[in-house]
């Protein structure tokens, strides 16, 4: 089974759209320009990628770049939407202490084989991941440190040092991020097939196959996010992950 480029899908995505746009003027939501303008990015960038993992995946080398350069694109973007651009080396620390061990586990033991048609999509998925579960963490805890800023002060009142008072406001939102993984992991097979199961199986997998492939995946993206929400918390609590705002107002 597969989904050719037609007339039809143009049209599935055209009224997908047009859904989405009318639930966000009915629930008020300022998204609106946003859904179009991501649904056309994403059309156009797989379309330009699909041409390029097509030579991508006959070389090594090749596929290693192509990740790296997600990689990048995927500190960039985190760091945009948590307010830390002039902190992307540490970002970029935080992304890959989750991903790069979980990839080496992966290729390491040979679960899957070192080539391109196996190393860009389970990398991709990893670093997709260690994006997303950042920038959840980052965004939940730079509010909570924003919003109690007292308690904050109040810690450096009774002698906490900086790490120690931004800890007290920190740590009880600092697994908020991985919730979403951990019921998509609890509930898959039951209430969700994730990507890899289904890619599997449309690829002439069987459900073994497939399922192998996706416990592999599913537990590999939750490893990677508890190490990601781990040093990017000690990051944030080291006032070295901080947006500018932030670093002015958590003064020791």
């Amino acid at each position: 089974m597969t989904v050719e480029p037609s007339w039809q899908l143009a049209v599935a995505l055209v009224v997908l759209v047009v859904v989405g746009t009318v639930a966000a003027t009915w629930g008020r939501l300022p998204l609106r320009r946003s859904l179009l303008v991501a649904s056309v990015r994403a059309a156009l960038q797989l379309a330009a990628v699909s041409a390029i993992i097509v030579g991508a995946i006959q070389n090594t080398v090749a596929a290693i770049g192509f990740v790296l350069l997600m990689f990048a694109i995927g500190v960039h973007t985190t760091a945009t939407r948590t307010g830390t651009r002039r902190r992307w080396p540490w970002v970029a620390l935080a992304m890959a202490s989750g991903a790069l061990p979980v990839l080496l586990v992966i290729f390491g033991l040979q679960v899957a084989p070192f080539t391109g048609i196996s190393i860009i999509p389970i990398a991709g998925i990893m670093v997709g991941n260690m994006m997303s579960v950042h920038t959840l963490n980052g965004r939940r805890l730079f509010a909570a440190l924003r919003d109690e800023h007292r308690e904050y002060e109040a810690g450096l009142s009774v002698g906490l040092t900086r790490s120690e008072a931004i800890d007290e406001v920190t740590h009880r939102h600092a697994t908020e991020s991985l919730v979403p993984s951990l019921d998509s992991t609890r509930t898959t097979g039951l209430v969700t097939l994730p990507g890899a199961f289904i890619g599997v199986m449309l690829g002439g997998g069987s459900p073994v196959q497939a399922g192998a492939a996706q416990v592999l995946v599913l537990v590999g993206i939750l490893a990677g996010q508890f190490v990601t929400v781990t040093v990017s918390h000690r990051l944030i609590r080291a006032a070295k992950l901080l947006p500018v705002d932030l670093v002015a107002s958590l003064r020791p």
